[in-house]
């Protein structure tokens, strides 16, 4: 997996190859991400075991260990229902944040549905559910925490796969970001003794959460079947992608031995041109054909036929409630 990751990631990124020809192109509705509110990773009923990942440096440590940060007058505050569920037990030490800046390190799905999501996704992947406060809830895998799915206040709203990527620092980021000409969605703001959440878009407009650690590190299992495995961006403008996001998560991305979860592509290698830019979540999967013939039977749709890239063999989907996805081999 590292030579797939490092190829995707060189400086610059050349993306991946382009989709075969006559395969079908999914529809400008697919993968659209719009600003939306007060979404952030959702939280179980009882305390998520310590994700895996690499160890935290001292100051990330220190970062994790500190108190909330005040909300400046200036922050947004989230609406009622929205946001990441704390769960009603007891206050427990913090955790420090195990993914270095600039990882995929939480995915969450806002959909209408959460049953039908979770039978979806729970036979598709061989998810558990448990129920978490205020109505979202946490999917598992062998016990551990691999993704959350939230229930959509607004049916204005697109139905969409998100990805947080880890910060030591969710106020400073979010200024970084606005100063390299994205936004902030929502400010960042605490969530409970879990950690701090919020949402940005880049200069294009593609759509990314931001996640500050302390109980709740991230990904429990990760880059295994049924679990996490890629980000891709499909943007219109790589290379001024790999400036904004390679001046915000260098070291994740292009240092020495990095090994990334997270490439850009042109938004034309696979989707038509009018396709909004957006982050696509990848699952990956023991066998592609397996699981795509599951998608078709569970309700969902093949939005492009696998194609070759340098990290895989992927495909891109719905779901059955019209959130896009990818599938990757490797």
């Amino acid at each position: 997996m590292a030579e797939n990751r490092a190829s995707a990631n060189e400086e610059p990124h050349g993306g991946h190859r382009g989709a075969p020809e006559g395969r079908e192109r999914p529809g400008p509705e697919a993968g659209r991400e719009e600003p939306a509110t007060g979404k952030s990773p959702g939280a179980p009923a009882a305390e998520p075991p310590a994700g895996e990942g690499e160890p935290a440096s001292e100051e990330e440590e220190r970062l994790a260990d500190t108190q909330e940060m005040p909300r400046p007058d200036t922050e947004e505050i989230p609406r009622a229902g929205a946001g990441p569920r704390q769960p009603p037990s007891a206050a427990k030490p913090a955790a420090p944040a195990p993914y270095r800046e600039g990882t995929p390190c939480w995915i969450e799905a806002q959909l209408p549905d959460l049953e039908a999501g979770k039978r979806f996704y729970g036979e598709l992947f061989g998810w558990d559910f448990e129920e978490g406060y205020g109505g979202s809830v946490w999917a598992r895998l062998g016990g551990e925490p691999v993704a959350a799915l939230e229930r959509k206040t607004d049916g204005r709203m697109p139905t969409v796969w998100t990805v947080y990527f880890a910060t030591p620092d969710a106020q400073t980021l979010g200024r970084r970001i606005v100063a390299a000409g994205g936004q902030l969605v929502v400010a960042p703001y605490p969530v409970g003794d879990l950690g701090r959440a919020a949402l940005a878009a880049d200069p294009e407009g593609a759509v990314f959460g931001l996640w500050q650690a302390r109980r709740h590190p991230g990904f429990g299992r990760r880059h295994e079947p049924g679990t996490f495995a890629w980000a891709e961006l499909y943007t219109r403008d790589t290379t001024g992608a790999n400036t904004f996001y390679g001046g915000l998560f260098h070291h994740a991305l292009f240092a020495p031995g990095a090994e990334p979860d997270f490439g850009r592509a042109d938004v034309t290698d696979v989707f038509p041109a009018e396709m909004p830019p957006h982050v696509l979540t990848h699952f990956r999967v023991a066998d592609l054909d397996d699981a795509l013939a599951a998608v078709r039977r569970l309700g969902g749709r093949v939005q492009a036929a696998p194609f070759e890239t340098s990290y895989g063999r992927v495909a891109v989907v719905t779901d059955n409630q019209g959130a896009s996805f990818a599938l990757l081999r490797r």
